[in-house]
């Protein structure tokens, strides 16, 4: 790739593992920019990583994993950036892997394959969370709470401003991308085990957010696809009543109508979400600066023949 690279790794008390991982993605890309965020670490995080080679910021105190992502973004000057965990359970060796399909695709992701959850209990939430996503998205998510990326640098910055400040950016990240109409591509990885300390992910704390985000960005991008199910849910249980109501007493009951006018109203609610979507979305795509592409004339024929015989762009996945 022609392209500045900037791994960006929010810490958390990570001394013992954090200088390892800095000095192996050194001595593999000696070239990138990397940089840690120390989230309010008590340990020596911040010494470990400095004295790897790593670029240190450090926060006054805990913020949240989220946040230090948000600070790395703003720190970054890489075309693309690279968010990996602190932890050692992400390989530096694979970050070439993911930088291997740029620039054909905005977001690369590493996938975890269901051993590499902490947990049965996280592997069925994140199943169950990769599906909803799936729904809202219209795009099969393998992984959706994996924070090992590869995103580029202009569509990061674009979501500072609905990034949380706590574990769910993936979620946050991946449901906008997505929505934007961008292109993502998941890539199998291998996770290792915590060398040290434990997750500080709480499966139902965390769980609860991680369903609120996929609620509120799929309210957000696109209403409909949750305001018409539950329209859909009220008629039909108005409809279900009336048919018990009219068989047992032969009537039209005051329940059956409020049923009835509760998923019209839902029903209308989304239609008015769906327009305000719409002309935000206009109004934001009206701000944002289009990148043309004008290759030189001796690139022109290259250029097409790339397009027409890229063995990746069939992939959507």
């Amino acid at each position: 790739m022609n392209q500045n690279i900037s791994v960006i790794i929010p810490a958390r008390n990570e001394g013992e593992t954090i200088g390892g991982i800095v000095g192996r993605i050194r001595s593999l890309h000696p070239e990138f920019e990397i940089i840690v965020i120390d989230d309010g670490s008590t340990d020596d995080t911040a010494q470990k990583a400095h004295e790897a080679g790593a670029q240190v910021y450090r926060h006054p105190y805990n913020i949240g994993n989220g946040a230090a992502i948000k600070s790395g973004i703003r720190m970054g000057v890489g075309d693309v950036f690279v968010f990996m965990d602190g932890d050692g359970q992400h390989n530096p060796e694979d970050i070439a892997r993911l930088l291997e399909y740029f620039p054909d695709y905005d977001m690369v992701v590493g996938a975890r394959g269901s051993g590499g959850q902490a947990s049965f209990e996280r592997a069925v939430g994140n199943k169950a969370y990769n599906w909803l996503a799936s729904y809202v998205t219209k795009f099969r998510v393998k992984d959706l709470t994996s924070g090992f990326r590869a995103v580029k640098a202009e569509i990061a910055r674009s979501y500072l401003y609905l990034l949380p400040n706590t574990y769910s950016y993936p979620t946050t990240m991946t449901l906008g991308v997505l929505r934007d109409g961008n292109s993502v591509r998941y890539v199998p990885i291998d996770i290792g085990k915590r060398t040290a300390g434990k997750s500080r992910i709480s499966v139902f704390r965390d769980g609860v957010r991680f369903f609120m985000i996929i609620t509120k960005i799929c309210t957000l991008y696109s209403p409909m696809r949750v305001f018409l199910p539950v329209s859909f849910a009220m008629f039909m249980a108005g409809l279900a009543h009336y048919g018990y109501a009219f068989v047992t007493s032969g009537r039209f009951t005051n329940m059956t109508a409020l049923l009835f006018m509760n998923a019209l109203v839902i029903f209308m609610m989304g239609l008015v979400s769906e327009q305000i979507c719409q002309m935000r979305f206009e109004r934001r795509s009206s701000e944002r600066p289009v990148k043309k592409f004008s290759p030189k004339p001796q690139d022109r024929q290259k250029h097409i023949n790339i397009i027409i015989d890229n063995p990746r762009a069939p992939d959507y996945e």
